[in-house]
């Protein structure tokens, strides 16, 4: 339940990416999912989604696939393998714990807004499954160091599960882009700022037609002490919760002492 404590052994884990069924990410998570309980099922795209935000798929029918176990391939984005997981596959005894991941990159800063990770998380938040999303950090040129996440992800889990925490929030957790015995601890954080896209290529296709690449580059770096980017470029995992209401508080509040007024000759 929201906002109490969790106890892994015996919750009803739903694992989910957005990097596909076949990403080492997601074969990480299930192995450090089932440390944690006995009930895990998969549910994950049948291909790569990253960057797909939380989009929707409604303009076609969506297939399940069923793998070995309780693994589930589906056609479609990681919102989509929630809400079919939640609602079709599990629903005769829904997840009560989603953990989404373990993204190959980060999720820092601004890329929580297109990242399929936290999609995914955040449509379990929304069905009412508290969710945390995992992802570890890629510095390009080097190897992913998934032996940081596989290292510290099941006690970090275990702590934010004995903390809780409330409804319309998810837990985004970020692995530094560091051996995993060079990782200083964890902490809590907000989130910063940095925008991806900025590199954009144009070339022609082999018929002469222009195209675009939109490339990973960012522009700016946040180095403000407390984020979630200098958390981890300094060696900490960081845990961000993000809540799902996006209002701006007292921007509402200005607005409504102006803006919050009848029309004429309407009560």
């Amino acid at each position: 339940m929201f906002g109490k404590p969790i106890d892994p052994a015996k919750a009803r884990i739903l694992v989910v990416n957005d990097d596909g069924y076949r990403a080492t990410g997601i074969g990480l998570l299930e192995k450090i999912a089932r440390q944690l309980s006995r009930d895990v099922w998969v549910v994950a795209p049948e291909t790569e989604q990253s960057a797909v935000s939380h989009s929707l798929t409604i303009r076609r029918p969506l297939r399940v696939r069923k793998l070995k176990g309780n693994r589930y391939a589906v056609d479609g984005t990681p919102t989509d393998c929630v809400m079919l997981a939640v609602q079709e596959v599990m629903k005769d005894k829904p997840p009560t714990l989603c953990l989404s991941g373990i993204n190959r990159g980060g999720n820092l800063g601004d890329d929580v807004t297109y990242s399929g990770t936290i999609a995914a998380a955040m449509e379990a938040t929304i069905l009412g499954v508290p969710s945390i999303a995992l992802s570890q950090v890629l510095t390009a040129p080097h190897p992913v160091k998934w032996a940081t996440a596989e290292h510290h992800a099941e006690k970090t889990i275990r702590q934010i599960l004995k903390l809780g925490w409330p409804q319309e929030t998810l837990i985004n957790v970020n692995f530094p882009d560091a051996p995993a015995a060079n990782v200083r601890g964890v902490a809590a954080t907000r989130q910063g700022r940095y925008k991806t896209g900025d590199e954009i290529v144009r070339n022609l296709d082999p018929r002469g037609e222009p195209y675009f690449w939109i490339g990973a580059a960012r522009r700016g770096h946040d180095t403000r002490a407390g984020t979630d980017i200098h958390a981890t470029d300094r060696g900490w995992i960081s845990v961000t919760p993000i809540f799902l209401d996006l209002t701006h508080k007292s921007t509402l509040k200005r607005f409504a002492q102006s803006l919050t007024k009848p029309l004429k000759g309407r009560a």
